[in-house]
């Protein structure tokens, strides 16, 4: 759902003039950079040369920034997915598009500044961590639009909104249902009866993958008479496993490794850059032993390395929701509020199963498809 209140189009042709004058990219001590400039507009590369067009000012293309969380761009994952929906943009609609890495929490508020003072005619902030920076960001500049992935705003204690000028789009998913889905395949997959999942830190984004997981596995054991059980996670009480970061590759093998150790030969890590230290694991184990299952992107894809270990991932499509609210600024039709990915508008899903296809029964996959299709006409609660 969105709310109605729209940046004024003006607003947007104010702010595109301005940014004639900014630089494509900057970089401090702790962040990166990079930009890449997008071709001219039709407009502008058709005009035929004459006096009347020489007096006309050269089109300025919109610029598009991302700040990342920390992991990088080239995660392999969250980061890098929704980077893919401003690259998206720049090649598909001409718009210049710019990030910065951070490398650490205190980047966050410093990163959006700068790309405040470049100009830029919005702005994509990645993580639910972003989110009391963006906030103050966005009713500071209450010009500037931004988007953020795994964030929705509301109100504050008295009632007032946390947005003052609605000027954030905040993008959310549904993700439970889809690893839902993946929770009802490992159960009918494992060998040993044992699966696993662990986190990176304790937050909603984060455990919503893992609730999701460990209702679909009860609802495999309700529907065929077992007693799969899951490590590493306790929706009831939300507390399980988490590295307490979303970096370290070492972690990744290590808890992998002790839920190997406890029996599971399923596991999947919702930690970004520290599940493929666990796909690592997996590819000298042999699948055999230990299969992941990825998330955010298609990781059979993305983790080439190891793409062998992979039974599949659950996809949070933040790449077209990001495209989408960039293509919103373009066109003038910008609105702030909140946009939800589910399985029946595909903002989230589960990939295809790739090496493991002709292993995985026809009867299961027969059953995830109705399980599939019960999450999205109501039938079938992923909430346990």
């Amino acid at each position: 759902m969105k709310t109605n209140l729209k940046i004024a189009a003006a607003v947007l042709a104010v702010s595109a003039m301005a940014l004639a004058g900014c630089s494509s990219s900057s970089s401090s001590d702790s962040s990166s950079a990079a930009a890449s400039s997008a071709a001219p507009s039709e407009a502008a590369s058709s005009a035929a040369p004459s006096e009347a067009a020489s007096s006309e000012p050269a089109a300025v293309a919109l610029k598009a920034c991302e700040v990342t969380d920390v992991g990088g761009v080239d995660d392999k994952g969250f980061n890098q997915k929704a980077f893919k929906g401003v690259t998206d943009a720049a090649e598909q609609l001409g718009v210049e598009a710019a990030v910065l890495e951070s490398q650490a929490e205190t980047d966050y508020a410093t990163n959006i500044q700068s790309f405040i003072d470049q100009g830029c005619n919005i702005v994509v902030t990645v993580g639910f961590l972003l989110g009391d920076a963006t906030m103050e960001a966005a009713n500071a500049n209450p010009d500037v639009p931004f988007t953020i992935v795994d964030y929705a705003y509301g109100e504050n204690e008295d009632g007032t909104p946390q947005i003052t000028n609605n000027n954030v789009l905040g993008q959310v998913f549904n993700t439970d249902e889809a690893a839902f889905l993946a929770g009802y395949l490992a159960a009918g997959m494992s060998k040993t009866g044992i699966v696993g999942t662990f986190g990176g830190i304790n937050i909603p984004p984060v455990t919503i993958f893992m609730d999701g997981f460990y209702y679909g596995v009860q609802q495999y054991n309700t529907d065929n008479g077992t007693d799969v059980k899951v490590l590493g996670w306790d929706p009831a009480k939300q507390k399980g496993l988490f590295t307490e970061n979303f970096e370290s590759l070492d972690d990744g093998r290590a808890f992998a490794q002790n839920l190997v150790d406890e029996g599971a030969d399923i596991v999947m890590p919702v930690a970004g850059p520290v599940g493929l230290g666990s796909a690592a694991l997996a590819s000298e184990l042999g699948t055999d032993k230990l299969m992941i299952i990825g998330v955010d992107s298609d990781q059979y894809e993305s983790d080439t390395a190891n793409a062998g270990v992979y039974l599949t991932s659950v996809l949070k499509n933040m790449d077209v929701t990001t495209f989408n609210a960039i293509k919103s600024v373009v066109d003038g039709t910008f609105e702030g509020g909140v946009t939800v990915g589910t399985l029946e508008n595909e903002g989230v899903g589960l990939a295809p199963y790739h090496d493991f296809d002709a292993a995985v029964p026809a009867e299961l996959k027969a059953q995830i498809e109705t399980i599939k299709a019960g999450i999205i006409d109501g039938s079938v609660s992923v909430k346990g």
